[in-house]
This record gives structure tokens, sequence and C-alpha cells, in this order.
């Protein structure tokens, strides 16, 4: 629900519970630290993240057999915190261990595959190359259409993917079709403050500031803000960054 700090509330109450009553390298431990580690990434505070995912991963090591798809999960994470970081070959070899795993142990349209594959294509978006990225969340998109139903929230981050790829390449009219695709979902599953809908808004905005359309744009951002005002902590960057965005618009009006 994007409610972060509640969210952690309750991890750290459950991770006191099991470092009282199991051993040290439990997996459930390991489950505990990675929850934890998941927040504070969605909180924009890295190095915290990082933190708990290692902790979580030393566990794995330890206790499982190195095929086993919880160690794909501890990669998969960590390498999300480095891509979130600006550090994209280390987040690339990361998430191509998680994928070696995954495509060994899972079945072939299994939904961590397609995170896996989405995850990549974003580390290839981020170093600019598009059709890389657009071969990877395309491969995602096809494992996600075939076994999630069709207002999947996952399948909403898949076209807002493929759509911010086309936004890069300059191809604006595809990139609206499937932010558009992704907003439908989006609003259908989601409550009205929740993050990933601003996130949303914000591809809207900026590509309507491409556009030169600059009220609509206008219009977008300042939805995005005030969702990110309501559901983000006041130091997350992606606050800062669409407040940014705002100031660039009406110097354009």
């Amino acid at each position: 629900m994007g409610d972060y700090s509640k969210a952690l509330e309750f991890y750290e109450k459950e991770h006191k519970i099991y470092e009282k009553a199991l051993p040290s390298n439990h997996p459930s431990l390991a489950t505990s630290y990675n929850d934890i580690g998941l927040v504070y990434n969605n909180m924009g505070d890295y190095s915290k993240a990082l933190e708990f995912y290692e902790k979580a991963h030393k566990i794995r090591e330890k206790a499982l057999p190195p095929n086993h798809p919880d160690l794909a999960t501890s990669y998969n994470n960590i390498a999300l915190v480095y891509d979130n970081m600006g550090d994209y070959s280390k987040a690339l070899e990361l998430y191509e261990k998680s994928l070696k795993i995954g495509e060994k142990a899972l079945p072939p349209n299994h939904p961590d595959l397609a995170a896996s594959y989405n995850n990549i294509g974003g580390v290839y978006k981020n170093m600019g190359d598009y059709s890389k990225a657009l071969e990877f969340y395309e491969k995602s998109l096809k494992i996600k259409e075939k076994a999630l139903p069709p207002n999947h929230p996952s399948l909403a981050t898949s076209y807002n993917n493929i759509g911010g790829v086309y936004d890069n390449m300059g191809d604006y009219s595809k990139a609206l079709e499937f932010h558009e695709k992704s907003l439908k979902i989006g609003e259908k599953a989601l409550p009205p403050n929740h993050p990933d809908l601003a996130i949303s808004y914000w591809h809207f905005g900026s590509i309507n500031e491409k556009m030169h359309k600059y009220s609509e744009a206008l219009s977008f951002l300042e939805k995005t803000l005030s969702i990110f005002k309501k559901s983000l902590p006041s130091s997350h960057p992606h606050i800062q960054s669409v407040r940014n965005a705002i100031d660039n618009v009406k110097k354009k009006m």
C-alpha cells in the first residue's frame, strides 16, 4: 500500500521474535532481513537496504544448496540496490547470477523469471542500450501475460517499463500507448495514493513536456508530487526530482 514506515514497524516486530526463537542461520531469519531490506530500498535508503539484503544472503549461502531459488532472490535484491545506486555493471553481474539459478530451478513461465528478465532490461535501459532493454522487457511481459490475470499490477510495471524505453528512443506516441495501458491497470488495482500511480503520472508529465504540452505536463507532475508527499518519506530522492521537473516546466510556459 506504500505505507513503508508501518511495514517496517511490523517486519521489525516479526524479526525480534525470530531472533529469540530461531538459530542464527535459520532461513526464516534470512526472509525477515530480506523483507526489511525491501522496505528500505522502497524508501530510497540504499545503504540500509544493502546491509539487510547482505545479511539475508550470508544466511542463505550457508543454509541452502547453490541453485536454490531463494539465493536467486538474494542476488536479485542486492542487484536492485546497486541498480538504484547507479552501479550498473555490478547490478548486471548479480542479476545474471540470479537468472542462471532461476533458469535451472524454475519452470519457463515462472513469475520470478519474468522479474529477472525485467530487471536485466532495466539495467540495459539505464546503460542506454535500448534494443537490449526492449528484448528483455518483452521476454518478461510474455511470461506475465501467460501467468497473471489481465489487471495484475505486475503487468502495469511491464507496460510502464516498455513505455519508458520508447520514451528514451523518442517514440512518444508508442510510449504514451504503453503508459496508458499501465495507468488503466494501476487506477483499478491500487489505492489512489500508491507511489506506483505517482510514477505513472510522472511518465505522462515527462512525455507531455517533451511534446511541448506544458499545461498537461504540469498537471500530471503536480499529481505526482501530491501522492509522493503523502506516501514517501520527505527525504526520498523522488520528491526533489519531481519538484525540479515542475520548476523546469514552469520556466517553459
